[in-house]
């Protein structure tokens, strides 16, 4: 019994049915669900990648079978795709392994194994889910990092102004880019720290304010691509 849920759908039949079509894609459309909900789960992926990931096996599953089963062919194709050259920024590593594991599930269905596809869909969803809780700082309270843009005047020496705060309030802190404005008047500072806990934003900020003059003062998330 559990052997036949495994097994290659095509045996039967050395060419592609109707029946076997519609099996193979419609496993791949749920697992490209579940693997949309696993990586959208706490994570401000945009919609249109989610969606992405939902119809991407699908997509991949339907070429495979279109090639018949052929590797050869399929590899062909995949390599023709490859040529392609998108217009967006490069991904994250995260972004890049759902992508992969879209394209793995794709394969398995429709290569006629969607029993296999939905067992290794479950088993990487939920390391993954595991793996990133682990990694939170704080038991999974989020990610604790943040750029920090502190504008002050520009005869202020900066070096080491801020030292005993960041103790405070952070467990890392380093300068990363420095930026004058207003014709040279002032100098924008950015910092990436990482913070001690959750919670404690406002008072690192009305401390940093009584330093710099009440000058503008920004805490962000970190861009995904690591720019500032």
């Amino acid at each position: 019994m559990l052997n036949s849920l495994f097994a290659n759908i095509y045996t039967a039949s050395s060419t592609l049915t109707l029946s076997a079509f519609l099996i193979s894609l419609l496993a791949a459309i749920i697992l490209g669900g579940l693997i949309a909900a696993v990586y959208g789960h706490k994570s401000n992926e945009s919609r249109g990648f989610l969606i992405t990931l939902a119809v991407l096996p699908a997509i991949v599953s339907v070429i495979i079978m279109m090639v018949n089963g052929s590797l050869g062919a399929s590899v062909a194709v995949a390599g023709a795709f490859s040529l392609v050259r998108f217009r967006s920024n490069p991904g994250t590593a995260r972004e890049i392994c759902a992508v992969f594991l879209a394209m793995s599930v794709g394969l398995a269905c429709g290569i006629g194994y969607p029993g296999f596809a939905a067992l290794f869909t479950v088993v990487i969803g939920a390391l993954t889910l595991v793996y990133e809780h682990l990694a939170s700082p704080a038991g999974g309270r989020g990610d604790l990092r943040r750029v920090l843009k502190i504008t002050v005047p520009e005869d202020l020496n900066y070096y080491g102004m801020f030292d005993d705060i960041f103790e405070k309030y952070t467990t890392k802190s380093d300068l990363a880019h420095i930026k004058t404005t207003s014709l040279g008047s002032l100098n924008k500072l950015s910092y990436q720290i990482t913070l001690r806990g959750i919670g404690i934003e406002k008072e690192f900020i009305d401390e940093l304010r009584c330093r710099n003059g009440n000058l503008e003062i920004s805490l962000a998330l970190p861009a995904a691509n690591g720019e500032l």
